[in-house]
């Protein structure tokens, strides 16, 4: 099944206690690999969400596509959480992670296209921001894929703590005007 155009992709605020177990098993998939948290119980995703929810420069999103719960976003001040000394952040910059499940059933072509455009586009006309900022680890060359087509640059590639020690990251950043002119900024 293709992702149709019209799809519907929404994006709600986690709720620990509702999203714990959806969370657990979106990051015991092997895709996720490089979020390091395959191994976590549906009790410490809930504490890890519940930090995330009650922590002043970071929230975490779930997406539905057509009403269906598909998708995990989190969103930070790369000034204030993660990047803090290794980021000369601007205003208006905002830090961004997104894990996309693997449907089970039929495969929906498009689906990671057209999330990743529909997460960008939120970013920047619902949360305001004027870059988006990621740091996803430099072995991720799926990731590294997705970023470039949807408008993102690296600027260098830094160390980033990561709470199972440090990762090397490519530090990169995607304006409204980058995104615009990529190939997932012509999505609809």
């Amino acid at each position: 099944m293709t992702l149709a155009a019209a799809s519907d992709i929404v994006l709600i605020a986690a709720d620990p206690r509702r999203d714990a177990a959806l969370v657990r098993g979106w990051l015991a998939d092997p895709h996720a690999s490089f979020w390091g948290m395959a191994d976590l119980s549906e009790d410490e995703v809930m504490g890890y969400l519940s930090a995330v929810a009650t922590h002043p420069d970071q929230d975490s999103w779930v997406g539905l596509v057509d009403g269906r719960p598909m998708f995990l976003v989190e969103t930070y001040d790369p000034a204030r959480v993660l990047l803090r000394g290794i980021h000369r952040a601007r205003e208006g910059d905002l830090g961004m992670h997104v894990l996309i499940s693997s449907p089970t059933g039929e495969p929906r072509h498009g689906l990671t296209d057209a999330v990743f455009a529909a997460v960008m586009r939120w970013c920047f006309d619902t949360l305001g921001a004027r870059r988006v900022v990621v740091e996803p680890d430099i072995a991720n060359e799926a990731i590294a894929r997705k970023n470039a087509r949807a408008g993102f640059r690296v600027l260098r590639v830094v160390d980033v703590p990561d709470g199972q020690g440090v990762k090397r990251a490519a530090l990169s950043i995607c304006t409204r005007a980058d995104f615009a002119a990529s190939i997932l900024g012509s999505l609809r």
